[in-house]
């Protein structure tokens, strides 16, 4: 069998499915930044222009500064950022040439390897991006395959797209996305067979997610068929809704006789490293998941489930569960089964609240609806629902809509934005409010290293130093003292 390898998954999506992106700072990429690059994954799935985002508004810390960081620890593990269609950090849609702008400045920081995710699975879209990473001088490029269940997506609909993508020169392997993880393993028995056959010697990884049990079972069926990686998370930000556990996916990879191409010290000292942070942060962890047919019908990505759920029960309806997944459902067979991932996932979700809480179906029509249904995001799978379409382009807003013109020409933004500012800079004031930017900049330089073992006794002389009624006080451990007296 051939060596299996594994592209290490939870700076990026272990920390967004189970800490809503929020659990990750520089500091604590920094400090385990050296036993990832040990540990010899073939990438680490770094960052995504909404972690940047994430970055400048809730840690105020420069994305740029971490990126240069950390590819100065990683010198030999490839950096990966995943770009959804032509967005970056703003919801509005870039040019192409903002958008080569953006990965030429991912590119000179130490980006390495771009993942290319079209949100409606448009494999010449990919093939189209590609064209602009490689120019911008990207390494790698790897296009998604985002797997989702629909009368749609059958397997020759995938081996179509892998076809059309491996026959790009500018897209050097391929990798099935399955954000909702629905592959199970007697589906993976004829989809990794049929895109196989497709791609010639390219080389096909699997990123899937623990949330109702598939993954696992999954990744050990798509190894014997042939895929090169596999994509996992670490300890505490790995299983639930995250990615498989990298540590009891390479046990289970061997005992069924398949090489594994890692350093298992380092791969264990990066588990033990989340998971004492997340310990130490008071943040959950992932745990196996029992399966649930439900996500079949739904497609729902597990963290959306537990925003449903929130969103349900602040209007106090949450016994309407059960009639939003089903409108889900219907919603998604309506507008012509877009794939339920980031930001369709979120657009059909509360179009179906509406018509659930709502006086009548589509009687409310969000703006990211309208946008998806005139072609904001692209090529539609499948034609929308004929009576959905003329209550649609029978709103008014619909029209204000279509002359949306996006982020506008790249020459204008800089002359408005400033001509003056570096690249870096640039891209977060085009993208984001001046004053988070303002904020960031005032912060200064993020620290560069973090001890999950001093997390609680800081946290203590915190406490305790802002009280005034508290004059002395002593911290004692092991062969360690502390007297503060006041």
């Amino acid at each position: 069998m051939a060596a299996i390898r594994i592209v290490e998954t939870s700076l990026r999506d272990g920390n967004q499915c189970l800490w809503g992106a929020l659990g990750v700072n520089t500091a604590k990429t920094l400090t385990v930044a050296p036993a990832m690059e040990r540990a010899g994954y073939k990438a680490i799935d770094f960052t995504t222009s909404t972690h940047m985002g994430v970055a400048v508004r809730f840690k105020q810390e420069d994305p740029w500064e971490r990126i240069r960081a950390m590819a100065a620890i990683c010198k030999t593990t490839p950096l990966q950022f995943l770009s959804t269609g032509f967005r970056f950090i703003a919801w509005e849609t870039a040019s192409p040439d903002f958008m080569e702008l953006a990965f030429r400045t991912l590119a000179t920081n130490g980006i390495r390897r771009f993942a290319l995710a079209d949100p409606m699975n448009d494999a010449s879209a990919n093939v189209d991006v590609a064209k602009l990473v490689k120019r911008a001088g990207g390494e790698q490029v790897v296009g998604a395959l985002v797997f989702s269940i629909s009368p749609i997506h059958d397997d020759a609909h995938y081996a179509a797209a892998a076809k059309l993508m491996a026959a790009s020169p500018d897209i050097d392997a391929l990798y099935i996305k399955d954000p909702g993880g629905l592959l199970t393993p007697k589906r993976a028995g004829t989809l990794i067979p049929a895109i196989m056959a497709e791609i010639g010697g390219k080389e096909l990884e699997l990123h899937n997610h623990c949330t109702i049990g598939q993954a696992e079972p999954a990744c050990l069926e798509a190894a014997d068929l042939g895929v090169s990686a596999v994509q996992c998370a670490s300890g505490g930000a790995a299983d639930g809704t995250s990615n498989p556990p990298i540590t009891r996916m390479i046990a289970n990879l061997r005992a069924m006789g398949h090489e594994v191409l890692i350093d298992d010290e380092a791969a264990q000292e990066v588990a033990d490293f989340w998971t004492a942070m997340a310990e130490a942060e008071g943040l959950p962890t992932g745990a196996p998941m029992a399966f649930d047919a439900a996500y079949f019908r739904h497609n729902l990505p597990g963290g959306m489930v537990g925003t449903m759920r929130r969103h349900l029960a602040d209007q106090r309806v949450p016994h309407l569960e059960g009639a939003v997944i089903e409108e889900i459902g219907r919603v998604r067979e309506e507008l012509g089964w877009p794939i339920v991932m980031t930001p369709f996932a979120q657009m059909l979700q509360t179009q179906a609240v509406m018509n659930v809480t709502g006086k009548e179906r589509w009687g409310i029509i969000p703006d990211e609806i309208i946008r998806f249904a005139i072609g904001k995001f692209g090529r539609p799978n499948a034609p929308v629902d004929p009576e959905v379409m003329d209550r649609i382009m029978a709103n008014p807003r619909t029209r204000e809509l279509e002359v949306e013109t996006g982020m506008g020409d790249l020459p204008d933004l800089r002359r408005r934005i400033g001509a003056h500012l570096s690249d870096e800079e640039f891209l977060l004031r085009a993208t984001m409010p001046a004053d988070l930017v303002d904020a960031m900049q005032a912060a200064g330089p993020a620290p560069r290293t973090y001890d999950p073992d001093t997390v609680a006794v800081m946290a203590l002389l915190r406490e305790v130093l802002g009280r005034r009624d508290v004059t002395a006080f002593e911290i004692e451990k092991e062969d360690f003292r502390l007297d503060i007296h006041a």
